[in-house]
């Protein structure tokens, strides 16, 4: 089978090896290896740092073209003057190829999704790593890319692979996951003592979209009002040295500590050792950095973007639990009851159906006035606050930044409460792994020639 890969993530050439970002190539690797060729249309150059691994298969082909930028007028020049010649290199591709899988949003993607118009009969993947909310406010390009995608019509012999399962969807349209580690890597997970003093980590770009500043400022926060935490982050990006500069000027270089891009393995011991993993994102797709904590028991703290309350177990009135998606064929996992930690068989299982005493309700979310309420209320009983809480909950839901160094010290009163939530986070993290994804990967690929076995 010929597989077809476009994707606005470069391709490098190093030390004589073809190499890309890290998380990519573990993903890549697995839809190759169900090719008999491949071949990718990206960019092949990139300006800033990038933490790259090689490829397990060198023996692909590159097509080469121009990032397509529109940040300044001369890159949008430059970029309107190149979409003709990626047009008809595309269209040679499409042509080849007998699987196409294209990378979501991005604008090579999106110039992809209409080249793809003109291919009906040709078997098509799509993988949206962005948020895929209906709701959310994003850039156009990125609206453009989920109506033409779901549309029956223009797109067609098409699975478009989403994080999470919004309602009202077209058939295009697959719940989807990623994962990080294998099945086989599974361990019990380690009873933390949730009376202090406590770990955190955080772990992504330290860009702006990430807010690792917002993280250093609560956890300052945290520690002004005596509270012993620490931070390690680990990432790069162009905010890694206001952050530096921050934790001097602070005095606080014995508790917050930047290791820059490290080895996932180094990463993963971290999560074994912390309590807590800060990620208070503006936008994001599947945030890896919360389902690999939840996968050793680290609770994550999130913002609320994207199926972020879903994976913590928190419903809201925009976001549809899954509950049907267990009979698909194509997703014999299933997004539903089996993954849901607010159904029976699985509080039985992540909680023998024992309720926190203090009878924790539905959501401790802050975007409800009541909430805010409690929480700016200098007088609240901290019994009453602590109804709030979620007694199926996997982790803490961030939806006021202002209000998350109040809301991360009324859940430390908790720690019996903390280590539930631990325990259930792992759960339910642990039936993401690797084995699963790379099963329905090969399913998908499958379709495009059911009589031949997948290449092993």
């Amino acid at each position: 089978m010929k597989l077809l890969i476009i994707s606005d993530a470069p391709i490098l050439f190093k030390n004589k090896e073809n190499v890309a970002y890290a998380p990519y190539v573990k993903e890549m690797n697995i839809w190759m290896k169900y090719a008999t060729s491949t071949t990718y249309v990206c960019p092949t150059r990139y300006h800033r740092s990038l933490l790259t691994k090689a490829f397990d298969r060198q023996d692909f082909e590159i097509k080469s073209v121009r990032r397509l930028e529109f940040h300044s007028l001369f890159s949008a020049i430059f970029s309107f003057l190149s979409i003709p010649y990626q047009f008809i290199v595309l269209c040679f591709a499409f042509a080849k190829a007998d699987h196409i899988h294209l990378r979501c949003p991005g604008n090579l993607a999106l110039l992809a999704s209409m080249v793809q118009i003109l291919f009906p009969s040709k078997r098509k993947t799509v993988k949206y790593a962005g948020n895929f909310d209906p709701q959310a406010l994003q850039p156009m390009a990125y609206r453009w890319q989920k109506k033409l995608l779901s549309n029956t019509f223009l797109s067609k012999n098409i699975k478009v692979l989403v994080y999470g399962d919004w309602p009202g969807q077209t058939k295009n349209i697959q719940a989807f996951f990623t994962a990080t580690y294998r099945r086989n890597q599974i361990q019990p997970v380690a009873n933390r003592n949730w009376n202090g003093p406590y770990k955190a980590v955080f772990v992504g770009t330290m860009g702006a979209n990430k807010r690792p500043l917002e993280v250093f400022e609560l956890i300052k926060e945290l520690r002004a009002n005596g509270i012993a935490i620490s931070l390690d982050y680990y990432g790069d990006g162009p905010l890694k040295a206001v952050i530096e500069n921050r934790v001097k000027a602070a005095g606080l270089e014995d508790h917050i500590s930047l290791h820059g891009n490290v080895e996932n393995s180094i990463v993963t011991q971290a999560y074994k050792k912390a309590h807590f993993s800060f990620l208070l994102s503006k936008s994001e797709g599947w945030p890896k950095a919360v389902a690999e904590a939840m996968f050793w028991g680290c609770i994550p703290v999130a913002s609320k973007v994207s199926c972020v309350h879903w994976m913590l177990g928190i419903a809201t009135s925009n976001f549809q639990l899954p509950t049907s998606n267990a009979d698909k064929q194509t997703y014999p996992l299933g997004l539903g009851k089996a993954l849901d930690a607010s159904s029976s068989d699985s509080r039985e299982r992540l909680q023998n159906k024992e309720t926190y005493p203090l009878g924790l309700g539905k959501g401790f979310d802050v975007s409800s006035s009541d909430s805010r309420e409690r929480l700016q209320n200098e007088e609240t009983n901290p019994s009453e606050l602590g109804k709030g809480m979620d007694s199926t909950q996997r982790g803490i839901l961030i939806n006021d930044i202002s209000q998350a160094g109040t809301l991360a010290e009324e859940y430390l009163k908790h720690p019996e409460f903390l280590q539930q939530v631990s325990q259930a986070a792992a759960a339910w993290s642990q039936q993401y792994t690797l084995d699963d994804f790379e099963r329905e990967i090969a399913l998908l690929l499958k379709e495009t020639h059911p009589s031949k076995a997948p290449k092993k």
